[in-house]
């Protein structure tokens, strides 16, 4: 995997001298949850604490964690809306943090998007405008930037809504105005904290598909900051959750689901259905003699939730096959039983 963004070792500590503080706890070689507690002892606040993720090329990544885990300020860090107190990002092999501030500003109108949970739209334009400002501050002509930008309009949904003011627009408009406007720019890294949080249960369910069609278009290099489980179960390649400024597990959304690290991370995936998350190739049982000819048709990629609405009415073992179309395994109907109650 090609990494588009890596972090090695941040740390974002707020308060005064905190920099020096941590220079001098970190030259001691503690480990970091030790250094963490020594500048709390001081007066400080770690924030984020010794975060090492890297991002593939293309990769959808979200962070996860409650309020006042370090996940926004991790983002913060990253983009350098916050400087960091220490640490290595890096971007596509820049190393981001010797960049100049006009460097920074290149890269956040070139390569970086960023789309927060507060819109931030200018309330004088319309949604054409707000949308093609991106393009504008490059110094691309009106008629040009709004050629540009009306397929972006309309692959958000808000074909029709071009002349529209941001106080026409229901909250869910407005949240499409801001993602189309980070699109406008060409984006290679897209940055986006909690872009859904505060809309209603059916928008934001609406707005996720659209994202995840947009993301199988454009195949840009996502970091997504939610608090929410299952918004991250459906739109992670990988997670990563963080409790108090640390990152406490990485993995896929089946791997968070069915091997959680600890009680803390078992405590978000507690009332995950985990059939959904399990697929065939993790509990099928290898072939042994002949080899079934009938029943449904399983691959080893389908959830076990998908499998046993296919199954529930047969009594024999079936095939599995892989994505060549070779049988490869064996389920059998007592094994879900198994595998869900073992989960559970």
């Amino acid at each position: 995997m090609t990494s588009a963004v890596t972090t090695r070792g941040l740390w974002q500590v707020f308060g005064a001298g905190a920099k020096a503080a941590l220079t001098r706890e970190l030259q001691r070689g503690a480990a970091s949850e030790d250094v963490a507690s020594v500048l709390r002892a001081e007066g400080l606040i770690p924030a984020v604490q010794d975060a090492s993720i890297d991002v593939g090329e293309g990769e959808l990544f979200v962070i996860m964690g409650l309020s006042g885990s370090g996940k926004s300020t991790m983002i913060r860090s990253i983009s350098r809306l916050a400087e960091p107190t220490a640490g290595e990002v890096i971007m596509q092999g820049e190393d981001l943090l010797k960049a100049s501030k006009a460097r920074m500003t290149e890269l956040r109108r070139t390569k970086l998007g960023m789309v927060f949970q507060h819109f931030g739209l200018f309330p004088h334009m319309t949604v054409i405008d707000n949308v093609a400002f991106p393009l504008k501050v490059r110094g691309m002509g009106r008629k040009e930037r709004h050629e540009k930008v009306r397929e972006i309009i309309e692959m958000v949904g808000l074909a029709g809504r071009e002349d529209a003011y941001p106080r026409q627009l229901s909250g869910g408009q407005k949240q499409r105005v801001g993602i189309a406007r980070s699109l406008a720019g060409d984006c290679e890294v897209w940055m986006l904290d909690e872009p859904f949080s505060a809309l209603d249960p059916l928008i934001r369910r609406q707005l996720q598909d659209e994202f995840l069609s947009i993301q199988e278009k454009l195949k840009t290099t996502i970091l997504f900051i939610t608090h929410d489980i299952a918004e991250a179960l459906k739109l992670a390649d990988r997670i990563a959750i963080m409790r108090d400024g640390r990152i406490v597990q990485i993995g896929t959304p089946t791997e968070i689901v069915l091997n959680p690290v600890d009680e803390y991370v078992r405590e978000f995936a507690r009332d995950v259905p985990k059939g959904r998350h399990m697929t065939l190739a993790e509990v099928m049982e290898p072939l042994n003699g002949a080899v079934p000819t009938d029943g449904p048709e399983l691959s080893t990629s389908m959830s076990l939730e998908d499998a046993l609405a296919d199954c529930a009415l047969s009594m024999q073992p079936m095939a599995v096959k892989d994505g060549d179309g070779k049988v490869v395994g064996l389920v059998r109907p007592e094994l879900f039983a198994r595998a869900l109650g073992a989960q559970g």
